[in-house]
């Protein structure tokens, strides 16, 4: 039997997903067999700990048995198909010509039995449970599957043709240095705030609530002072989430190899990473319009910033659209500027937004403080105010001038015949990069302020990345015309001439 009529038939997963299966339902089902573990401990009925595992274990065989696939021949007319579910079954259809990525995700228990997960995109949103996934198939496997799905994109003409694949350069590699861009994140708070989550959920932290420990903790917190106490805990707590953010950001990325190689088909973008989790991605650069650098105040400060692809096929939010994390500034813009072909793009000087702009920067950076001290001097003739009420208004003053300053100069855009470049944010600036080509649509839009300020939002409609790329507070007499200068076709439009 050929690969072909294989593939027509249904097919079941590597039956060394009988090991794994099992043990994820254990993990998943976790908060409920604490519950179970400590029900039975406190009644003596220790069989039932038993049943649970054992019930759970069988659900996740369950799951091996009842899952298949089959990938029809035809790859424009054919489907990829996904039947699973026991008492309510699920069949997920994608059609072959609609796919525009696969990925590739092998976890470390996947890993140690030669096991890959495959993902197959689209480019559309999909909810968990309708995300087309086969978990999982062999390693040895995946390239040929990778290549029967993907081949009505070309990305596979040259291994079809068998000439010799033209070796890939490499863009960018991961180095140790970028881990001190970690802890600028608040991704170790958030796993802190997880971990106290899910203490509450499965009824350990109640538990701990009323033990000896606990108590122990309060007497040498009352002896040692409560506001030292408080002072020293939130220094841990900052201390750990930062070990914690420079954990997960090595174990995330490391081992982050960006490259790029050419083919028959055209060029393809390639990313791997991870260093227990191996994910990979393959990206058609024929599909590439362009990037957005992401700069978070704290990591701006520190000189970095993140690369994002903008690419039709990959949703533009989350981790699936990252190209790089947080590195040096100049290694996000020396990649996005070797992808784009064109310096001034990603590095030349913007247009500023004029006045009203300016003038909007600051009214609303200075709102608050204004406000704020109108409270104060009314309470101070009313009630005498702790001592260190102005200094904290004056600093909280201080904070929005910087913020407006700092946004001010950072607001501007740039347009051609071939890209649309914009900037703007202070707590997140970001600056994206934009083809013309894959420019679809135009919408000016307008509130209430922005009306009487005479500025207005332009907004450029794309089929990649987050769809919706936005010039913030340009000139309403520009706004059309910066359209029509990278959209020839607006000026012909009579209701943008007249809007």
């Amino acid at each position: 039997m050929n690969s072909t009529q294989r593939s027509e038939q249904w097919q079941r997963l590597s039956p060394r997903m009988l090991l794994v299966h099992p043990l994820h339902e254990v993990l998943r089902e976790l908060p409920l067999l604490v519950a179970v573990v400590v029900f039975g401990s406190a009644t003596d009925n220790r069989p039932w700990v038993l049943a649970v595992v054992s019930v759970i274990a069988v659900v996740g065989v369950t799951r091996w048995f009842t899952t298949t696939y089959r990938i029809e021949p035809d790859p424009e007319a054919g489907r990829v198909q996904l039947r699973s579910g026991l008492l309510r079954r699920k069949v997920l259809s994608v059609p072959r010509n609609r796919i525009r990525s696969v990925e590739t995700d092998a976890r470390l228990l996947h890993r140690l039995l030669g096991l890959t997960v495959l993902r197959v995109s689209t480019g559309q949103h999909a909810a968990a449970d309708s995300a087309f996934e086969l978990n999982a198939v062999e390693s040895s496997e995946v390239p040929g599957l990778r290549a029967t799905l993907l081949a009505h994109t070309g990305q596979t003409a040259q291994a079809a043709t068998g000439s010799a694949p033209a070796p890939a350069k490499v863009l960018a590699r991961w180095r140790p240095s970028w881990l001190r861009y970690s802890p600028l994140s608040l991704s170790g708070l958030v796993m802190v705030g997880a971990a106290v989550g899910a203490l509450y959920q499965s009824g350990v932290w109640a538990a701990l609530e009323d033990s000896p420990v606990s108590r122990s903790w309060l007497q040498a917190a009352e002896q040692f002072g409560v506001q030292q106490s408080l002072t020293l805990i939130a220094a841990l707590l900052v201390v750990v989430s930062m070990l914690l953010a420079v954990l997960r950001s090595l174990v995330t990325y490391g081992n982050l190899v960006l490259s790029r190689s050419s083919g028959a088909g055209g060029d393809v973008l390639a990313l791997s990473y991870g260093l227990l989790r191996v994910r990979e991605h393959n990206y058609d650069m024929r599909r590439l319009r362009g990037g957005t650098l992401r700069r978070p105040l704290l990591v701006r400060l520190f000189g970095g910033a993140r690369l994002d692809a903008a690419m039709t096929g990959v949703n533009g939010e989350g981790e699936s659209s990252i190209l790089l994390p947080p590195c040096p500034r100049a290694t996000a813009e020396g990649v996005l500027t070797g992808l784009v072909a064109d310096p001034v793009v990603v590095t030349g000087s913007l247009r500023p937004h004029g006045p009203a702009a300016t003038r909007r920067r600051w009214t609303r950076a200075l709102l608050l403080p204004v406000a704020a001290g109108a409270g104060l001097a009314i309470a101070s003739a009313v009630v005498d105010l702790p001592h260190w009420c102005w200094p904290a208004w004056v600093a909280m003053t201080l904070g929005a001038a910087l913020m407006a300053v700092d946004r001010v100069r950072a607001l501007g855009h740039r347009v051609d015949a071939h890209w649309l470049s914009a900037r703007t944010g202070s707590w997140e600036q970001r600056r994206y990069c934009i083809a013309t080509a894959g420019i679809v649509g135009w919408t000016v839009r307008q509130s209430w302020f922005q009306r009487r300020a005479g500025v207005a939002t332009l907004i450029a409609a794309t089929a990649a990345g987050v769809k919706a790329y936005r010039v913030i507070d340009v000139p309403q007499e520009w706004a059309w015309s910066v359209a029509a200068q990278a959209s020839p076709w607006v000026a012909r439009s009579a209701w943008a001439r007249h809007g």
